[in-house]
């Protein structure tokens, strides 16, 4: 869309190189971003240890360390006050943490990248919005224009022939 300098749009300068920039890049299409294995792997840990299926599986198993070694007859691998059991779930929390938040700091960059996205989206929309505003204003001036004139010629076009009919009716009298 090529405007004659005489007809720049009412946006201004900036907006419409910003609108013809996005025009070229298409902004509505954003690939899918290629992740690494790091990152593969930190998602499904974080699916997993966020699930309620872990979190059922887990107690059932702390339930049952605990069970074994309150109750055990014969030995007790890991008596009361179970450090055993704090220390391999110290273990689990050390590991599990940074990973799940690889996975959200990965993800916090997904969500600045749609919404950098979403906003250049909107971003074009509004300003393709404003110049149709600008594009319909200018129709309907000249619009106007045109029906002024056909008003003007109309009217010039009833003045004469009343004068003619006014003629020919002063002849026939």
């Amino acid at each position: 869309m090529a405007l004659a300098p005489n007809q720049l749009p009412l946006i201004d300068q900036d907006d419409y190189h910003l609108l013809r920039q996005l025009r070229e890049r298409e902004p509505a299409q954003l690939p899918p971003p290629r992740l690494t294995l790091g990152q593969r792997l930190s998602d499904v840990v974080a699916a997993i240890v966020g699930s309620w299926r872990f979190i059922a599986i887990q107690s059932g198993i702390l339930a049952i360390w605990i069970m074994l070694n309150v109750i055990a007859f014969v030995q007790h691998w890991d008596p009361y006050p179970f450090i055993l059991l704090n220390l391999v779930l110290s273990f689990q929390a050390a590991y599990t943490a940074p990973i799940i938040m690889m996975s959200q700091n990965r993800q916090a960059e997904v969500d600045r990248q749609n919404a950098k996205h979403d906003y250049e989206v909107n971003m074009k929309a509004e300003l393709e919005i404003e110049l149709l505003h600008d594009k319909f204003d200018r129709l309907e001036q000249i619009y106007t224009q045109e029906f002024d004139t056909i008003k003007a010629i109309q009217q010039e076009q009833l003045d004469r022939l009343k004068t003619l009919i006014t003629r020919e009716q002063d002849e026939q009298q």
